[in-house]
């Protein structure tokens, strides 16, 4: 395994990080929980990823309801300190866990509960990095920006980062965060993968100026980039076109049935896995600290380990990406 530098921090995390969103849910809907990979599952997946090396484990409070943190927390108990001090545990908090409507987003008094549920279900003292799960506009920054340099004073959160966030919005909470003494954002964690490239417009040079780490979400843009989806065919059983096809429908166009069959062109030229070399695209960019991977069962995390071992030229790179321009 690899490991990097998580932006200006000493961090070092592996740059392949276990996604557990799918441990007992499919993500934070309420519609899903009780599907996805149960507990059996879950631990077989976070046993290969042991094994081959990753030490940053990625959930969330509302995943599955929160049966993702409650599967990662008994799974560390039963693998012992060792283990627990190896890992990295990275959490969110936004979305809703509960009807009411103090039950959600990113005031103050949300993220001094959800700290202390998620420590509970995690069966943890700490969490190495907690995130909000996107933006709050309906909470001032001030207000979630103090609130987490409290948990990180009290020795609950080591590192805070922010996903799903603007560019605009990152500098402007750094720049609070700077002028009050308070804890900053030190990585941020997007949607980024050859079917989404709005990061390298404004987040990337931003990044790169003020020191932000970056770890990538979606790497293979909710398995458009796997070859399971070709222009024509029926959707798999089970594939998110047909548990949650909305956030993808774009995506149904003739170019870009074209670009992936030109992609698995290009797997097929190097005799690799399509999706390892699409993840191995998202691993080339500088900015990149790390991918997020969400596999099913651990054949699928070996695909993606092997994007470890492909190399690519900035010209590799920027071919693959032609081919979705």
């Amino acid at each position: 395994m690899e490991y990097r530098r998580l932006g200006s921090t000493g961090l070092r995390v592996s740059r392949l990080a276990l996604g557990c969103g799918n441990f007992g849910g499919i993500g934070s809907a309420p519609a899903f929980y009780g599907m996805g990979e149960d507990e059996t599952q879950a631990c077989a997946l976070m046993d290969r990823a042991l094994d081959a090396g990753i030490n940053l484990f990625d959930t969330a409070d509302a995943y599955g309801g929160g049966r993702s943190e409650t599967f990662i927390g008994r799974w560390l108990k039963a693998k012992g300190s060792q283990v627990r001090d190896h890992l990295l545990l990275s959490s969110k908090v936004f979305n809703p866990v509960g009807p009411g409507p103090n039950d959600r987003g990113l005031s103050r008094r949300h993220i001094l509960r959800q700290i202390d549920a998620s420590l509970a279900r995690l069966q943890t003292d700490r969490l190495d990095m907690y995130l909000i799960h996107e933006p709050d506009p309906d909470t001032p920054l001030e207000e979630t920006l103090i609130a987490l340099d409290d948990m990180v004073r009290a020795g609950k959160v080591l590192y805070v980062g922010a996903s799903n966030i603007e560019a605009w919005r990152l500098a402007r909470a750094r720049a609070i965060s700077d002028a009050r003494g308070l804890a900053r954002f030190d990585w941020v964690q997007n949607s980024y993968s050859l079917l989404d490239r709005g990061q390298e417009r404004e987040m990337f040079p931003l990044c790169a100026d003020e020191g932000v780490g970056f770890t990538a979400f979606s790497p293979l843009a909710g398995g458009w980039l796997t070859g399971k989806y070709q222009a024509g065919a029926v959707y798999p059983d089970g594939s998110r076109m047909t548990l949650r096809p909305e956030p993808y429908r774009h995506l149904e166009r003739a170019a870009i049935f074209r670009g992936l069959a030109a992609l698995a062109d290009e797997a097929r030229a190097r005799g690799v896995d399509v999706s390892a070399l699409a993840l191995a695209w998202v691993l080339h960019h500088p900015r990149m600290d790390a991918a997020i991977v969400g596999p099913r069962r651990p054949s699928h995390l070996d695909t993606a380990l092997a994007a470890l071992d492909i190399v690519l030229s900035d010209e590799d790179a920027a071919r693959l990406a032609k081919l979705f321009e």
